[in-house]
């Protein structure tokens, strides 16, 4: 898990990141952003999950937590948009 950042970056906030667009269905990774106070837990940091859906800024996403499928609402710069490869059989 990330506890500092590198000098140059510190402080600063990529805005790209905080207003990225994620729209339903896209599949996301956890990275928590650590110049602002995450709103989850320290588990759910390095999980993926996909976007079920949007309250205001943040996004509700739905990660499976053990052997649970649970719903978490968390800002769009602790989210990283991955792109899922998908199977040709």
């Amino acid at each position: 898990m990330v506890k500092r950042k590198k000098m140059k970056t510190r402080g600063k906030l990529q805005l790209s990141r905080y207003f990225q667009e994620l729209n339903k269905g896209d599949s996301v990774a956890v990275v928590r952003e650590p110049s602002i106070q995450a709103k989850f837990p320290k588990r759910i940091q390095g999980r993926t999950g996909v976007v079920k859906g949007k309250r205001g800024m943040f996004c509700l996403i739905k990660i499976k937590d053990l052997k649970k499928e649970k719903e978490f609402l968390i800002a769009p710069i602790h989210l990283k948009k991955i792109q899922t490869q998908e199977k040709t059989t």
